[in-house]
């Protein structure tokens, strides 16, 4: 389940794969956006709609989700970060921006680390370079066992009142059904694949002072599950990083507050000659 709008969904074979995305407007380096957890690239939607006449903006789906094919895999952050390499070099991309909200975040951390020489610029939304501490990576797999016996629902519903400022799940009912029904239109074991990509990933945070590329970090004041102290983490190590803090916004400050979020992106973009 997508949300509706007006681009051409187009795919690609990569990788043993079909990857679904979008790619509208024109610009020299484009800006690729990664979703989040368990989300697909219908999240980037007012991003999309307010870049697009000034630059060239690409949101796929990660391997698994939305259109993207791939529910046999075992699926992990340097996996998904590989076929981010290979579909721009499918699309003949040298160089991009990369913009990742929370498991975007961490495929795009991963791939900078790995790959710095395909990056332009680096956007980091509502997420962190930290791997899991045992007591989060136990609590993870007790969520896949309690989905493997009873299903994903509870799973799901408390996922989502988990990720919006408390305000928000009641002034926008529309975003967080619009979420939820992305949210439940996961199969069980892309669920459950996608908690185990979370669980095993590697800590990114030893790379920070490597990265030497203009960042912008983006997040919510009252993110609770990357919280806004990873976000001043990074930007402390992370030279000459900008950070900007969206108020009464949780874990999904794009969508909460699309205009604020879209201003600090523009604004960015504006600074810098990728254009």
């Amino acid at each position: 389940m997508e949300l509706g709008n007006s681009y051409q969904n187009l795919f690609a074979e990569i990788n043993n794969f079909t990857v679904s995305y979008y790619d509208v407007g024109e610009s020299s380096v484009p800006i690729i956006f990664l979703h989040g957890f368990p989300f697909d690239k219908s999240m980037w939607n007012e991003q999309v709609d307010a870049l697009k006449a000034t630059n060239r903006v690409i949101a796929l789906n990660i391997r698994g989700f939305g259109k993207s094919t791939d529910e046999k895999s075992i699926l992990d952050i340097a996996l998904f970060a590989n076929d981010l390499i290979l579909y721009m070099d499918h699309l003949n991309i040298n160089k991009a921006i990369i913009c990742g909200l929370s498991m975007g975040g961490f495929i795009a951390l991963n791939a900078l680390k790995r790959f710095p020489e395909r990056f332009e610029a680096l956007i980091l939304c509502d997420t962190q370079c930290v791997a899991d501490t045992a007591e989060i990576k136990a609590n993870r797999y007790k969520a896949i066992e309690q989905i493997n016996n009873e299903g994903t629902t509870d799973f799901n519903e408390k996922f989502i009142k988990n990720i919006f400022h408390p305000s928000s799940l009641i002034d926008k009912k529309e975003v967080v059904e619009n979420v939820r029904k992305i949210v439940f239109a996961n199969s069980k074991q892309i669920i459950t694949a996608g908690i185990t990509a979370l669980a095993e990933r590697s800590e990114t945070c030893s790379n920070l002072d490597n990265i030497r590329i203009p960042t912008l970090i983006i997040c919510g004041r009252e993110d609770e599950v990357t919280p806004l102290e990873q976000s001043e983490f990074m930007h402390q190590n992370i030279e000459g990083s900008i950070l900007n803090i969206i108020e009464n916004a949780g874990h999904v400050s794009n969508l909460e507050h699309p205009n604020e979020f879209n201003k600090h992106l523009i604004n960015f973009l504006n600074s810098t000659d990728f254009t």
